[in-house]
């Protein structure tokens, strides 16, 4: 099968199409006939060397796959999913854990599918469980025009909440506020205080920060008192100085989560709360995914280059 892996650590013109066996799948695993696979920044990072590759995980590129069981669980074979991957996405068949993979309602196209799990996962473990979004609180989430900051939007709108968003352009904005959110261009106007007016002078509930750097000091004033502080991402870096007088007197929370390094059963228990708490939003479609491009799986460098030049309103699609 054709695959795609990165040599060596590098710019998107390292990646390299090459053939390889089709894997086999092992105890309580599905092989899947990939339709499409959504490229993530943690994809951007193992590329160029800045995340090590898990030991025992393929070095085939990609996090997530929809697609159609062809073996494994013989109960799952024909069966349409979307499934988080440890890896091994962009290629045309990927395995997959059976209890990490979601079922494709009849309303998502394959393409919308590919374009969820990562998201999903991602958004429902560290904005709701850890960051403990409630109905009727709000949200301020940076980045909002990225995959993941499309679907925290719909995410947090779709379960009762408002959401704030910050975006680097007003096209981005108007696509972002064309979702339901009040959206903010960082770089004409300053987050801060545009998300005190907002917010009637009173903060949000949560921020979902991918930035890290000088923003977490911005985002600990714009959180309301008793404020949860969830960080994706350390785009600024991870090394921050904090104000823990400020975080005593509003009582606030901080936290962090990523997917990758949790255990078989931790993704496993996000899974089963997705099937309950979120599949019925997707199925009734207040949760959509955007998709910007779909490229050819050979095309994975192009697909990165639009990540990493932040070109992108949603996600971008490979697909065999």
């Amino acid at each position: 099968m054709q695959a795609i892996v990165a040599p060596q650590a590098g710019g998107p013109d390292v990646l390299m199409s090459i053939e390889r066996p089709v894997p086999i799948p092992g105890p309580g695993e599905v092989l899947i006939e990939v339709a499409g696979a959504g490229v993530n920044r943690p994809d951007l990072m193992q590329r160029s060397g800045a995340v090590p590759l898990p030991p025992g995980v393929t070095d085939v590129l990609g996090l997530e796959v929809a697609g159609r069981i062809v073996d494994g669980d013989a109960a799952l074979r024909g069966h349409t999913v979307m499934a988080l991957v440890k890896g091994g996405g962009y290629a045309r068949y990927c395995v997959a854990k059976a209890s990490h993979c979601l079922p494709v309602a009849e309303s998502l196209t394959m393409d919308e599918a590919a374009a969820l799990p990562e998201a999903l996962f991602t958004v429902w473990h560290n904005l709701f469980e850890r960051g403990k979004l409630a109905s009727g609180e709000t949200v301020l989430v940076h980045g909002g025009a990225s995959g993941i900051g499309t679907i925290a939007i719909r995410m947090a709108i779709a379960r009762g909440a408002a959401a704030i968003a910050t975006v680097g352009s007003d096209v981005k904005k108007m696509a972002v506020e064309a979702l339901g959110a009040i959206a903010i261009n960082y770089r004409s106007d300053d987050f801060v205080a545009a998300t005190r007016e907002a917010t009637g002078g009173r903060g949000v509930d949560v921020v979902l920060d991918i930035v890290g750097g000088s923003y977490v000091a911005r985002n600990l004033e714009v959180l309301a008192p008793g404020g949860r502080h969830v960080s994706l991402s350390f785009m600024e870096g991870a090394v921050v100085p904090i104000d823990f007088g400020l975080v005593m007197r509003k009582g606030l929370y901080l936290t962090s989560s990523t997917l990758r390094p949790k255990s078989d059963d931790e993704k496993t228990a996000i899974a089963a709360a997705l099937r309950s708490e979120v599949l019925p939003l997707v199925n009734m479609g207040a949760i959509r995914p955007l998709i910007w491009r779909k490229l050819p799986l050979a095309d994975a460098a192009e697909a990165h280059r639009i990540l990493e030049a932040n070109e992108n309103v949603g996600k971008v699609l490979l697909v065999p």
